[in-house]
């Protein structure tokens, strides 16, 4: 149990982020129970960081679905688990040319990283040459940057990605490691480290993070957004949960749009430098206050998601520019 009975000046903890300083976990964990009216000064201090690091630039994300369905896996957030009952599409990894016409469609709507996603524990030997085929061709003749996010890999697959182009890999932490059994069985939260260590080992970017609202603990998000600190990831997508009928978790709507402001707001404090990106269920969950998230966050999706349906792109673009903010176009 973290303790805390010291009360926490918001600035003070801004000032030591800005500084290179690790925040306590007591000062984190003020964070997330403030009280509710106090959410104007943590985000004004979030944003102190934010733009100390990363000024007023936006970093957008296009996911594509590459493989839907199909999970042995049996996390309890995601409809396409072998648990899930959710109806959606089924169906085996794209083809090459399908992959290249997504990465065209991410340049069109301004994203500068294009995130490949299948579904499964982890790829196959045919999948694996698949996804490095696309990536060879987009690289060649685009200028984006790749993600891909394909499961569990062996230290052979990673560097495979690696050599094919691949600059980041994500696999989320999800939750802590205290919490971890009680949202998958399948594998164990030591799996996921292990697959982020590989990544790393590769020379690709780390990039791993959270969903929020599965029923943890406030200590349960503090832990996570220190394990991301300790792994060094260098892109850290918050989710937020939104609770799919037909999964495990589909009656789970704990979540309010402070709470989720306040997370974000923790996880650039614990991880200053790092980029955090407001990432899937932000539409549902935080509603009328998502441009807020842009004090803390330095980073979107665009788009839909893997099963779910984001807002318009448009709507993104406007919010971006009504903010006095800058989309950060790709320059590689």
């Amino acid at each position: 149990m973290i303790a805390t009975t010291q009360t926490f000046d918001w600035r003070a903890i801004a000032d030591q982020a800005i500084k290179g300083e690790a925040i306590s976990k007591e000062a984190a964990l003020a964070v997330l129970e403030a009280d509710d009216d106090e959410i104007l000064a943590i985000m004004n201090e979030a944003f102190r960081v934010r733009r100390t690091f990363f000024g007023k630039k936006v970093k957008l994300n296009l996911i594509i679905n590459a493989k839907s369905g199909l999970c042995p896996e049996d996390c309890g957030y995601c409809s396409q688990s072998i648990i899930s009952t959710a109806p959606v599409s089924k169906y085996p990894l794209l083809e090459k040319d399908v992959l290249v016409d997504g990465a065209r469609k991410a340049l069109e709507l301004k994203a500068g990283t294009y995130c490949i996603v299948a579904s499964g524990r982890g790829p196959t030997s045919r999948e694996l040459d698949q996804v490095v085929a696309a990536v060879e061709e987009i690289k060649s003749t685009m200028p984006l940057k790749i993600c891909a996010c394909l499961g569990v890999l062996s230290t052979e697959q990673a560097s495979k990605l690696k050599d094919a182009g691949v600059e980041r890999y994500n696999h989320n932490l999800n939750t802590s490691k205290e919490n971890f059994a009680n949202i998958t069985t399948t594998h164990t939260y030591e799996d996921r480290v292990d697959t982020v260590e590989k990544v790393k080992a590769a020379g690709m970017s780390p990039c791993s993070g959270m969903i929020i609202g599965m029923g943890e603990s406030n200590e349960d998000i503090v832990n996570v957004a220190f394990s991301l600190r300790a792994i060094d990831a260098d892109s850290i997508p918050v989710n937020f949960l939104n609770s799919i009928k037909g999964t495990p978790l589909e009656n789970n709507k704990f979540l309010t749009p402070i709470k989720c402001l306040k997370v974000l707001a923790m996880m650039r404090f614990v991880n200053p430098t790092k980029e955090i990106r407001a990432s899937g269920g932000r539409e549902v969950n935080l509603r009328s206050l998502q441009p807020m998230t842009l004090y803390a966050a330095n980073s979107v999706f665009v788009g839909d998601y893997l099963t779910t349906e984001g807002q318009e792109v448009t709507d993104d673009h406007k919010m971006i520019e009504d903010l006095g903010f800058e989309i950060e176009l790709c320059a590689l």
